[in-house]
């Protein structure tokens, strides 16, 4: 067997199966990545989704390989393909939830038509003791475009009958029908009568219940499941979902039973060979993450293993994780900090204050916006901790004692504070971590300082319980439930609103990042990347993922602006005037109109087919002028129109471009060391699907569109004939990046253990005038990285600036220059190629 350090990749290319891209089209693209250094294929999810889906989270059948994708057959010619290619594979998990996709999910439909008595009822985290009389028992729905007495007076929802089976339609939606209810419909039995009798006879029935509304009704009431209109989702929901979706359903892989349903062909490649490692999604909305990790490496104990696990800047990934790292967020903020000028913070604050008149106050802005989530999205999943916690309550201390709306009160305001995704506290083992005590307290402590108002034996009694020191049935309920909801509150109030609205430098703005902080140092780069290689040598390093905001030369252009403080803001107010002209009734505000100019700085060229959507999204996303909830048609239209029309304004877009041209020396430069940086820092470098040229895209599902592999391969196989300045002569087409790519990577697999485990990582000290404009270290005392960042204000000239390389002889991988050991100008070593990679002979 291979032991678990040969399985470790040594660089991995994330490609986004789906509509684009199936098992087949990625065999005939297996020699491009095995030219390109790739060692493995770092897939998205690849088990049965629901129809037509573009991306292959929405699992409806995790024992079944996706036969959009070529089913289980491609999928083994894709394995034994990529083996014979030297490639290994890594499998995406999706452990949290499943599609609630009606007939697609097979588990879940049993569940609609059997309740409780369905063998898959402890497969779904529902709630069945809702406090609410009428989703007692059941299945809450939020299907429906209106209440239910007007859909039924439509006769919008109706029974049907296809062959033998029985069923109710909502428009295209098909549900089943309880045991119980079909007694309704059978007629009495006739000695004598004939199917097609029976079948008229019953199809009969069908018609007269369909034809009387209150009929109908009570038939619905009947079933195992309640249909109600939409808008009451995140009111009434009674089963857990991802995040505030209600068509994902959560799933409690913490059962015996259902981990080994859930995962029986994941073990199986695993075991077998065909895979090499696990990339698990959102492991923070599981029951018992510490767990659920424990049994899976126990399954497959020389199985790579990361986890997408959203580190807040402060935050270490909890040391008790059998795993080999995160996904690579964490890395991804870091290193995009180094491409951000802190000396232009109080420039461009007060220039945004002015131009916007937003707050720049970001932590008053999270939490504002983290208490408006849980009011309005989690309202469902709130009000069953607030019931959790009075129970303890009322067990507890005599009834005149208790509170109720402090209570609630007190709950809201400490997850609105709480500064992490969430805690890992195990109440049926009693255990709570040093870490996890002092986030408690830290929350506790924010909590109180916001509501003095809220008598402190409240904060006392809650504390109790979060720290394990309360004990009971409803105390421990209460700690689980408290713990998967802290992180969807702060995904949906940090992620997905504050994102959109704080918008003084969006190039922050990323998944895990800190919009508050302004830009990394080196030397607190150079202590992230020592404790990576310390506490977790195999983690993943992102740039780029089918999450990330922005794509990674994007967030970089937008980043330059940092650069630039004065001039971008004479940009913006000029821009402003020439735009003036294109706004109705006030629409789009000025915090909008400063997104859409950050926007266009990243992304140009671009048109309003990815433009227009792109800006739709971030207005409903920052819920400041309309939502996903409530659309705002005014607003919209008017944000529609000023996008086309400012993107027609031929003034403008010059302007737009002669402001971009001197900024496109600094972005390669940029893009170059960021790469360079991800692929020889300690950890395993991940390409995103199409990365390996520029990468300008937007947020999903703008960074998911389908990628010219043929361009690609083309261009790669010209590479080899290329000087290192034919290389920067193809600037336009992407060339220097993928040429800097394919040469780090076959320096990766040509020297493994420099980049491993005991590979070592050792800053470089570099002196002069801009010894700060250069990330320099060595990997194994053989391999130093020369990586320029603030490329504005370098303009190229290093001027006096020093490293002292090691004794022995070196050659650099991307010039073909050779050095000795001493001092060196780094103009010098720097004069063919904007970056270096040095190996010591």
């Amino acid at each position: 067997m291979a032991s678990a350090e040969s399985k470790v990749p040594l660089a991995t290319y994330r490609v986004q199966l789906g509509a684009h891209l199936s098992f087949a089209q990625l065999i005939g693209l297996l020699p491009y990545f095995r030219d390109l250094g790739i060692s493995h294929i770092y897939l998205s999810p690849c088990f049965k989704a629901a129809a037509g889906s573009t991306h292959g989270y929405d699992v409806v059948d995790p024992t079944e390989v996706n036969p959009e994708l070529g089913g289980a057959e491609a999928f083994e010619r894709l394995c034994r393909a990529s083996a014979e290619s030297g490639i290994g594979l890594v499998l995406d998990v999706v452990p949290n939830h499943m599609a609630a996709a009606g007939r697609q999910n097979r588990w879940w439909w049993d569940l609609l038509a059997n309740g409780r008595h369905s063998r898959y009822a402890g497969f779904f985290d529902v709630r069945w003791d809702h406090p609410d009389p009428s989703s007692r028992g059941k299945v809450l729905l939020p299907v429906l475009g209106d209440e239910i007495e007007r859909c039924l007076e439509l006769r919008q929802i109706q029974l049907n009958r296809r062959d033998t089976g029985i069923y109710l339609g909502y428009f295209e939606h098909e549900y089943p029908v309880s045991a119980r209810s079909l007694r309704q419909l059978l007629p009495p039995a006739e000695a004598d009568a004939s199917f097609s009798h029976f079948f008229s006879r019953l199809d009969a029935t069908i018609a007269a219940i369909n034809s009387d509304p209150v009929r109908l009704a009570g038939f619905l009431d009947l079933q195992y499941y309640r249909l109600v209109f939409w808008r009451r989702a995140n009111r009434e929901i009674n089963y857990r979902r991802f995040f505030d979706i209600h068509q994902l359903a959560g799933v409690c892989v913490e059962r015996d039973d259902v981990f080994a349903a859930t995962h029986g062909l994941i073990l199986e490649w695993a075991r077998a060979g065909r895979v090499d490692g696990l990339r698990i999604d959102h492991p923070d909305g599981l029951s018992d993450p510490t767990l659920y990790l424990q049994r899976l490496t126990q399954a497959v104990p020389t199985t790579w293993v990361v986890v997408e696990k959203i580190l807040e800047p402060a935050e270490a990934l909890a040391s008790e994780w059998p795993v080999a790292g995160t996904t690579g967020y964490d890395f991804l903020n870091v290193v995009n900090g180094l491409f951000v000028d802190p000396r232009s913070e109080r420039l461009l604050t007060d220039f945004y204050t002015e131009f916007t008149g937003q707050t720049t106050d970001f932590p008053r802005v999270v939490l504002e916006k983290k208490r408006w989530v849980l009011a309005r999205l989690f309202e469902s999943e709130f009000s069953h901790l607030v019931s959790l916690m009075e129970a303890s309550l009322i067990r507890q201390s005599a009834p005149g004692a208790i509170r109720q709306g402090e209570v609630g009160s007190a709950l809201a305001e400490i997850i609105a504070c709480f500064p992490v995704y969430r805690t890992y506290i195990q109440p049926a083992a009693g255990g709570i971590g040093s870490r996890d005590r002092a986030v408690v307290r830290e929350a506790l402590r924010a909590a109180r300082q916001q509501r003095l108002d809220i008598a402190p034996d409240v904060w006392g009694r809650i504390e109790k319980i979060l720290l394990l020191r309360q004990f009971g049935p409803a105390e421990s309920e209460f700690v689980r439930r408290f713990q998967q909801l802290t992180g969807p509150v702060m995904a949906k109030g940090v992620e997905d609103t504050t994102f959109y609205c704080f918008n003084r430098l969006i190039a922050l703005n990323e998944v895990g990042g800190n919009p508050g902080e302004f830009g990394v140092s080196l030397e607190a780069f150079h202590a992230f990347c020592r404790r990576i290689q310390s506490d977790w040598p195999q983690t993943m390093l992102a740039s780029a993922t089918h999450d990330t905001k922005r794509g990674e030369d994007t967030r970089l252009r937008i980043g330059l602006l940092s650069e630039i403080p004065k001039r971008w803001a004479a940009a913006v107010r000029r821009w402003s005037r020439m735009n003036a002209s294109f706004r109705r009734g006030g629409f789009p505000d000025p915090n909008t109109e400063y997104f859409l100019y950050q926007t266009l700085v990243g992304a140009w060229p671009i048109g309003s087919d990815r433009l227009g959507p792109v800006m739709l999204k971030a207005a409903r996303e920052a819920k400041a002028h309309t939502s996903w909830l409530d659309s705002n048609p005014i607003f919209e239209n008017a944000l529609e129109a000023f996008v086309q029309k400012v993107l027609g304004n031929h003034e403008f877009t010059a302007d737009l471009s002669e402001f971009l041209k001197p900024l496109a020396q600094p972005a390669l430069v940029s893009s170059l060391s960021q790469t360079l940086i991800k692929c020889t820092v300690p950890g395993v470098p991940d390409i995103y699907q199409g990365t390996e040229l520029w990468d300008h895209s937007l947020v999903d599902p703008d960074n998911r569109r389908p990628v010219d592999f043929e361009l690609r391969r083309r261009l790669l196989s010209e590479i080899s004939l290329l000087s290192a300045e034919d290389v920067l002569d193809r600037q336009a087409e992407g060339v220097p990046k993928l040429f800097l790519i394919q040469r780090v990577l076959a320096i990766r697999r040509r020297f493994p253990e420099v980049f491993g485990r005991e590979g070592g990582y050792q800053p470089l000290a570099v002196e002069g005038a801009r010894s700060n404009h250069v990330v320099a270290f060595m990997r194994g005392g053989s391999v130093v990285t020369l990586a320029p960042r603030l490329a504005v204000a370098l303009g190229g000239d290093w001027e006096n600036t020093i490293i002292d390389l090691p004794a022995g002889a070196w050659g650099d991988v991307f010039s073909g220059a050779h050095f000795s050991g001493g001092r060196h100008q780094l103009t010098q070593i720097l004069a063919r190629f904007p970056v270096g990679l040095l190996i010591r002979s």
